[in-house]
């Protein structure tokens, strides 16, 4: 696989795409990767379904807000092939909208280019600092995206690696804010109610990823999530009940939604919600 990547990448240094490649079984990451995400997986086994959940959140919400009429998607963190559902999903419901993928690693947005074969409708561009807030002053961005209309926004692993620290929701708050109505943010962020083990998690993820990673706690999200701007979660939308929540049960056909899992074991998951701009 390592011919695959240009001769000067660090193999021997975790990165949180590869590892997210990782958890969802594809086959561009390093022994580096694995490792670290073993030593997660040995006392948190659960992560490999987490992470296929989300994948799979971010697919059910991104046709939500496609079935909207929003024709602009902006996906800060581009992942590997395996991660990027993005495009796949707008493609399902609006064929003609423009998908733009953020990320700050030149390797991932080379192989994403690569792929990007549906005439300059998506595109992999390279994003510069100031964290979430800042994505869209990049003249790359701005030649594909027109921030007078209506835009949805996608973070995940931005949240958990945001220059911010301990309050990475700001740094998303303060772009949606910069959007006009009709705006949407698909938000999640990874969650653990045991602090003993949340503490260790962060340790692991931190010395792999750098500080600014790691989990928060159930309410944080929530807290930053929540209010009258989180669409309902229920697949038939409803607008009743939890509007923050496990991401596997967001307006999944078969499961009501939940603000944790269903399994009182569980202590780590996805907290999720999408947000509209009024």
């Amino acid at each position: 696989m390592a011919d695959r990547f240009p001769p000067d990448i660090d193999m021997d240094t975790p990165d949180a795409v590869r590892m997210y490649d990782y958890l969802l079984g594809g086959k561009d990451n390093f022994e580096a990767d694995r490792k670290a995400c073993d030593a997660l997986l040995e006392r948190v086994p659960e992560l490999f379904t987490v992470a296929n959940e989300h994948r799979s959140y971010i697919r059910r919400a991104t046709e939500y807000v496609a079935s909207r009429g929003v024709e602009q998607f902006l996906v800060l963190g581009a992942g590997l092939p395996s991660a990027n559902v993005t495009h796949l999903a707008v493609r399902a419901v609006r064929p003609t909208a423009r998908v733009v993928y953020v990320g700050d690693d030149p390797v991932v947005l080379a192989h994403g280019r690569a792929l990007a074969t549906d005439g300059g409708r998506t595109a992999f561009v390279l994003g510069g600092p100031g964290g979430a807030e800042r994505a869209l002053d990049g003249p790359e961005v701005l030649e594909r995206i027109d921030p007078g209309l209506p835009v949805c926004v996608t973070a995940g692993w931005p949240l958990r690696l945001s220059p911010r620290g301990d309050d990475p929701f700001e740094g998303a708050a303060a772009l949606l804010d910069r959007l006009p109505p009709g705006s949407h943010a698909i938000l999640s962020h990874g969650v653990c109610e045991d602090r003993e083990l949340a503490a260790w998690m962060d340790g692991q993820v931190r010395s792999a990823l750098g500080p600014g990673s790691g989990m928060r706690c159930p309410g944080r999200p929530a807290e930053a999530f929540g209010g009258s701007e989180a669409v309902g979660a229920h697949s038939d939308g409803r607008d009743t009940g939890p509007r923050v929540v496990d991401c596997a049960t967001w307006r999944h056909p078969e499961r009501s939604p939940l603000p944790r899992p269903a399994d009182p074991a569980a202590t780590v998951w996805e907290a999720a919600a999408v947000v509209v701009r009024r």
